[in-house]
């Protein structure tokens, strides 16, 4: 080893989630690093080029998510283009751009998002690779990691895995499962001939009907899970699908100089890839669902009216590994439900909430399975969390 030092809580990404993570955490005084492969933190909101915060609505003028993932929307347009719709709470059965949403600049959004980790005093350890974890007693105690410094000993009282590919999980030996992904590309475009916002047009490309039947989709064309090999092939025949579609334009006449990529992303935009066994897994007909462990609740970004309590056990794994939650893509969830929690609202939710419940069992001596989640919900609610649907006036169903 290079080097070792400590830390109170290690975040694994800087995605929405681990940013939500490590500024939580760091609000409540622990020393806290965020750890991530990239130098750019937003994940795929921002080196994924998918530059819409969805909603923290539920599209009938209810807003059910609050504290720092409305913190991260707001901030999205801080230094760049983008509006919130100033009549999402009036507007009945809306349509996804009439509800508490924004579209923003990636760009802008890095530059924000760098100032608010600094502000919040988070150890932002860039370029980084998570190699492996190192585990003693049944806790995860430390997370090897290299950079340009060598490889070193990063030694914490509790992680956070906010990775989105659940690689401290993994490296741990705690059980995760996985779900189909299907190929796609956002990216940023130049078109002469459209009227251009400054952000450009997305071109998200399903090309095979039903997207999210594996049954229809052709052979190749579906991923499970991740390796060295997998990332390549995803990656490749992603962009394949953007050059033909370029391609297609060009034989139909379209000039070169009038219409171009301008940013491809930086990284694989995989929508699921690992999620933990955690202690209770979201399913399909938990939506409107009461969970007395429930630590905020979450809008269904696709359907108006569709909300979901996320509970605590969820971030938890089923496993004798301790010292870890699991926040973003990582907590547990299947199927449908999974669509649910693997977007930017619910990564922030289940960041900050994961940030403050490591520091929680910090202070208490306690591994984050056995925390007192009442003690948890009662500091959410000081935060401006509803943790139940009536709260927000809404019933179960």
């Amino acid at each position: 080893m290079d080097f070792e030092k400590s830390y109170d809580v290690i975040v694994a990404g800087a995605g929405i989630a681990g940013i939500a993570a490590a500024v939580q955490a760091a609000r409540e005084g622990k020393k806290t690093v965020l750890i991530e492969k990239t130098i750019i933190p937003g994940g795929l909101a921002t080196a994924g080029l998918v530059y819409v915060y969805l909603p923290l609505c539920d599209g009938e003028g209810h807003q059910v998510s609050f504290g720092i993932t409305e913190e991260l929307l707001k901030l999205s347009i801080q230094y760049g283009p983008g509006d919130i719709p100033d009549f999402w709470a009036k507007v009945p059965d809306a349509n996804e751009k009439e509800r508490y949403q924004v579209i923003f600049s990636p760009a802008a959004y890095v530059l924000a998002l760098d100032e608010y980790l600094v502000q919040n005093g988070v150890d932002v350890w860039y370029d980084t690779l998570i190699c492996d974890t190192q585990v003693e007693n049944n806790k995860i105690t430390g997370v090897y990691v290299e950079n340009e410094s060598g490889r070193g000993l990063l030694k914490a009282k509790c992680v956070v895995d906010a990775s989105g590919t659940a690689i401290l999980a993994r490296r741990a030996g705690i059980p995760c499962h996985t779900a189909p992904n299907f190929l796609s590309m956002w990216d940023i475009e130049y078109k002469k001939s459209q009227e251009q916002s400054a952000l450009g047009a997305p071109v998200v490309m399903h090309p095979y009907g039903v997207p999210w039947d594996v049954t229809k989709a052709p052979e190749g064309t579906v991923f499970y899970g991740i390796d060295g090999a997998t990332v390549t092939d995803f990656v490749l025949k992603s962009r394949k699908m953007l050059l033909d579609e370029m391609k297609s334009c060009y034989a139909a006449g379209a000039d070169r100089k009038d219409y171009y990529s301008l940013k491809v992303p930086l990284m694989p935009q995989f929508r699921k890839i690992f999620s933990i066994d955690a202690k209770y897994v979201l399913r399909d007909t938990d939506s409107a669902t009461r969970f007395e462990d429930s630590i905020g609740l979450a809008a269904d970004w696709r359907r108006c009216g569709s909300v979901w309590e996320i509970p605590y056990s969820s971030m938890i794994p089923d496993s004798p590994i301790g010292g870890y939650i699991a926040a973003g893509r990582c907590t547990g969830a299947e199927t449908d439900a999974w669509e649910v929690t693997r977007v930017i609202p619910v990564a922030g939710l289940t960041g900050q909430v994961a940030g403050l419940a490591a520091a929680m069992s910090i202070d208490a001596g306690v591994d984050p399975a056995d925390l007192d989640v009442s003690a948890l919900q009662a500091k959410l609610r000081t935060l401006g969390f509803p943790l139940h649907m009536p709260e927000v006036g809404l019933t179960y169903k």
